[in-house]
C-alpha cells in the first residue's frame, strides 16, 4: 500500500512537471509564431503582447498545477476573477471538467485606493466596482509595475452615467492611486493564469469587483451608505454566480445591469441591449431565476433579523485612502489596514511572523489608521455638548490646586465645584461678569493656612489687592466643545497637510508615483 502511494505521488509530480514544461514550451512557440505574424501581417502589438515578454511567459508553478489537478481543472480552462475591497482579497475561480467554476486560489491585496463605492470621475482615486471583461489586448507585459491588466473601466454602464477614468489596472508594485495593486510575485501568477486561459480558447475572462462580500451581515453593516442602491444592483450578479457557479451573462439597459438575459419564447431574435436606452423584451431562464429568488429571500430574512437586532452601522470614510490586507499591514512599520478589515494589535504581531505572499517594496505608503471615535454622534449645541464634561477645567484646577484639590475631593468637597463649572451661564460683552465663586481648592487652602504658625496674612492681602481680577472667559467652553478629533501623528499627517483632497501624495523619486506613466 505504501509502495502504491509512493508511485501515485511520483506520477502526480511527473504530470505536474510535464504540464509546466509544456506550458513554457507552448508560450515560447507562440512567441515565435506571433513574431513571424508581425513581420508578415503587421499585427497590432497589443494583441501579441501575451507572448513577447519574458516576465509574461513565466510558467505556472508546479504547486498550483497540482492544485488544479486535485480540483479537477485543466491548465487552460477558463478563469473568472472576483475582488473584494473590504476583505482586501482577489479570488481566482477556474472552470472544472464538470463545467462549473470552483475557487482555485485567494490572493491578499497589497494595496487599493479610494473609498468603498464605484469610480465616478477621473482623478478621484477610486478603484472601480462592477462587472468588466478582460480580453488579451488588455494584458500589459510592458507595465511599469512589473505586469498588469486593464480592468476595462469604464464599461457601458459607467459611460451611460457619464463616469470617467482611464488606465485602471490590476498590477504589481504594491502601490495604488485608483488601481488594485498586488506584489510582483502575485501579479506574475495571476497574469499567467489569464494567459493560459486565452491559450485554451477563452476570448475574455470576467472581472467582478465588489466593495465587500455581498452577505446579509455586510449589507446590514453598510445599510446607510449612499451607494447601497448600486450595491444591491451588482449583488444580483453576485447571486447569479453563487447559485449557478457559471459566469453570468452581463448586459446593460436603462442605466442598469441585467444578468443572464435570454430571448423571450415568442421572440424571433435575441434582445439588443443599449445601456442608455429602454430595455428590450427578455427573460431570465426559470431555473436561474428561481434559484436566485430563493437566495434573495433567505438573504433578506437574515438582513431584517440583523437590522432588528441593532447591528451597528459601519463608519463612513473619515479621510482614509483605501485599504490593505492585514498580512501586508503587519509587515510594515506602523502599518494599517485602513478601510479593509483590520486586525487587533496582537493579531498583527502574530502575522508579522508569517511569510508575506511576495516582495513588499520599501516605497509602500500604507493607509492611515482610523483615529476617529467608534461612533460619531450628531453635532449638538456647544453648551449642551460640554455640560457634563469639564475635563479641561478640572485638569487646570488639579494642576494649580495640587495637594489641596486632592484633599478636597477626599473630604467630599469636589462635587459643588464641578457642578458650578458645568452649569455656569455664559456672560455677554454688555454685562459685567460676576466674580467667580472661590473654588474648593482655594477655600481649603485658605482654611489650612490660617492655622499655619507664623503665616503673615497681610502679605496675602497685599498680593490679592495687587493682582487684577480676571474676567470670566465663556469662550473657552465653546472652543473646548468644537475641538477637532484626534489626528494621525505628525509623521503621518505631515505630507497630507500640504495637498488638496484627491491629489497624489508627494513621494520620493524612486517611489511608485514617480514611475507612473501613460501605461501601467
Amino acid at each position: 500500500m505504501l509502495q502504491r502511494s509512493g508511485f501515485a505521488l511520483l506520477a502526480r509530480n511527473v504530470v505536474g512537471f510535464v504540464l509546466t514544461a509544456s506550458s513554457l514550451a507552448r508560450a515560447l512557440l507562440a512567441s515565435v509564431a506571433l513574431a513571424a505574424s508581425i513581420v508578415l501581417a503587421g499585427c497590432d502589438t497589443d494583441q501579441v503582447s501575451l507572448a513577447t515578454n519574458a516576465k509574461a511567459n513565466q510558467p505556472i508553478s508546479p504547486k498550483l498545477v497540482a492544485a488544479m489537478g486535485e480540483k479537477d481543472m485543466d491548465l487552460q480552462s477558463p478563469i473568472l476573477i472576483r475582488l473584494f475591497k473590504s476583505e482586501a482579497e482577489l479570488e481566482i475561480w477556474k472552470q472544472t471538467r464538470s463545467g462549473q467554476f470552483a475557487l482555485l486560489k485567494t490572493y491578499p491585496i497589497c494595496r487599493w485606493s479610494g473609498d468603498l463605492g464605484p469610480k465616478v470621475r477621473e482623478g478621484d482615486r477610486q478603484a472601480p466596482e462592477g462587472f468588466y471583461s478582460i480580453n488579451p489586448s488588455q494584458m500589459n507585459p510592458q507595465s511599469a509595475y512589473y505586469l498588469s491588466f486593464n480592468t476595462g473601466f469604464p464599461n457601458a454602464f459607467d459611460k451611460a452615467l457619464g463616469r470617467t477614468g482611464s488606465q485602471l489596472m490590476v498590477h504589481g508594485d504594491c502601490s495604488s492611486r485608483g488601481c488594485y495593486a498586488m506584489t510582483d510575485e502575485q501579479i506574475a501568477e495571476i497574469y499567467s493564469l489569464g494567459r493560459e486561459s486565452f491559450f485554451g480558447g477563452q476570448k475574455a475572462f470576467q472581472f467582478q469587483a465588489y466593495p465587500f462580500k455581498m452577505t446579509p451581515v455586510n449589507m446590514a453593516k453598510h445599510r446607510n451608505n449612499p451607494n447601497m442602491a448600486f450595491w444591491k444592483m451588482i449583488k444580483e450578479g453576485y447571486d447569479h454566480f453563487e447559485v449557478t457557479r457559471q459566469e453570468p451573462k452581463v448586459d446593460f439597459c436603462e442605466k442598469k445591469y441585467v444578468f443572464d438575459a435570454a430571448k423571450a419564447p415568442d421572440a424571433k431574435r435575441d434582445p439588443v441591449f443599449d445601456a442608455s436606452a429602454k430595455c428590450p423584451a427578455y427573460v431570465i431562464p426559470e431555473d436561474i431565476a428561481s434559484a436566485v429568488r430563493e437566495k434573495e429571500q433567505r438573504d433578506e430574512a437574515e438582513y431584517n433579523k440583523l437590522v432588528s437586532k441593532g447591528t451597528p452601522v459601519a463608519r463612513m470614510n473619515t479621510g482614509i485612502d483605501g485599504g490593505m490586507n492585514k498580512i501586508f499591514a503587519a509587515k510594515i512599520p506602523e502599518g494599517s489596514t485602513g478601510l479593509s478589515e483590520g486586525a487587533e494589535g496582537n493579531t498583527l504581531q502574530m502575522l508579522a511572523m508569517s511569510k508575506a505572499p511576495g516582495t513588499i517594496p520599501g516605497t509602500v505608503n500604507p493607509p492611515k489608521p482610523n483615529l476617529e471615535p467608534a461612533a460619531a454622534a450628531p453635532q449638538q449645541e456647544p453648551v449642551v455638548a460640554v455640560a457634563p464634561a469639564t475635563n479641561t477645567r478640572v485638569a487646570s484646577a488639579e494642576k494649580s490646586g495640587g495637594f489641596f484639590s486632592n484633599l478636597g475631593r477626599k473630604m467630599g468637597l469636589g462635587t459643588a465645584d464641578t457642578t458650578a463649572t458645568a452649569s455656569a451661564p455664559q456672560a455677554t460683552a454688555s454685562v459685567t461678569p460676576a466674580p467667580a465663586a472661590p473654588s474648593t481648592a482655594s477655600r481649603l487652602k485658605a482654611a489650612v493656612t490660617r492655622f499655619v504658625p507664623g503665616h503673615d496674612k497681610s502679605k496675602d492681602n497685599a498680593v490679592a489687592a495687587a493682582k487684577p481680577v480676571e474676567p470670566a472667559r465663556p469662550a473657552e467652553t465653546k472652543v473646548a466643545a468644537t475641538r477637532p478629533a484626534l489626528k494621525p501623528s505628525v509623521r503621518d499627517s505631515a505630507a497630507d497637510g500640504a495637498q488638496m483632497a484627491g491629489a497624489a501624495p508627494v513621494v520620493s523619486s524612486n517611489s511608485f508615483d514617480s514611475r507612473f506613466g501613460a501605461v501601467k
